[in-house]
């Protein structure tokens, strides 16, 4: 076995988790370091009621999300909770902007989100973390993970 001098088997790998920003009806959507992307994202209406095509499931949670300035990102995805008056997450997912298209072009997703108590949904709300990214941790490779990586998706019984 040789080695080089100079060269060392430590690499210096970190990982960080980008804090979650402020969840609302209308937020500017924002990178893994905070900064503006130039997109906002809004909850145009929701309303509760039976999906078409699962109607003996009970109620869903159905919304509209827009994006406004998603023509110049390629990739951006937000969190969209249903949450109770308290704010904490009844149900949650991840929208991606690809998802999102209108009859006139606009960016506009039309979603149905199953949730455990629907009666207790009192708003829905949007986080501005853009969750696009799915780079590798440091753990998963040593060499080339590593780096700034979206805070944790929202799940059932975060406040936000």
């Amino acid at each position: 076995m040789f080695a080089l001098s100079g060269c060392s088997l430590v690499w210096n790998c970190e990982d960080t988790t980008a804090e979650r920003g402020e969840a609302g009806v209308n937020v500017e959507v924002e990178d893994t370091s905070g900064r503006p992307m130039g997109v906002t994202a809004e909850v145009v209406d929701w309303r509760l009621g039976p999906h078409p095509q699962v109607p003996d499931e009970g109620d869903h949670v159905h919304f509209r999300l827009r994006f406004d300035g998603a023509e110049t990102t390629s990739r951006i995805a937000v969190d969209l909770c249903a949450v109770d008056k308290e704010r904490v997450a009844v149900g949650c997912r991840t929208v991606h902007w690809e998802e999102a298209f209108g009859p006139n072009g606009d960016r506009t997703a039309d979603i149905w989100l199953a949730v455990d108590h629907p009666e207790q949904v009192a708003d829905v709300l949007v986080i501005p973390n853009d969750q696009s990214y799915v780079g590798r941790t440091c753990e998963e490779d040593l060499k080339d993970g590593g780096g700034q990586h979206p805070p944790a998706p929202a799940v059932a019984g975060d406040q936000l």
